[in-house]
């Protein structure tokens, strides 16, 4: 569909106003909690000893786990397939973005669809 065959009441706002980020912030806090409870007990374990949360953009869903040390970072790695499986339920073109603690490693960011041992 072209945009600029849409009338102006058809596009989307320029600018996002309060209300607008508001009910973002609400999405994203409530598909986490639904994310995290549709997780089995391991992966709930392992997300509640990081800082995580769940971001909507325009392009889909990102997951951003941020590890409090390297322990934790490779077993969040060797969990990312059964991550992916959960995050699929909400997006298919769903992000896992791992961060490691500072300076501790470099920041891994993959695609649900490029997850080899998921499909």
């Amino acid at each position: 569909m072209n945009k600029h065959s849409l009338s102006p009441d058809d596009l989307p706002p320029s600018q996002l106003t309060y209300l607008d980020e508001m009910l973002l912030e609400n999405l994203d806090e409530v598909i986490g909690k639904y994310f995290y409870a549709n997780c089995g007990r391991i992966i709930q374990v392992l997300l509640s000893n990081c800082q995580w949360c769940i971001k909507t953009n325009s392009c889909g869903l990102i997951l951003i786990i941020v590890c409090p040390d390297r322990e934790i970072y490779w077993h969040i790695i060797n969990a990312i397939p059964d991550v992916a499986k959960k995050l699929n339920l909400f997006s298919q073109r769903a992000i896992i973005r791992l961060c490691p603690s500072i300076n501790k490693g470099t920041l891994w960011e993959i695609s649900v669809r490029e997850i080899p041992a998921y499909r």
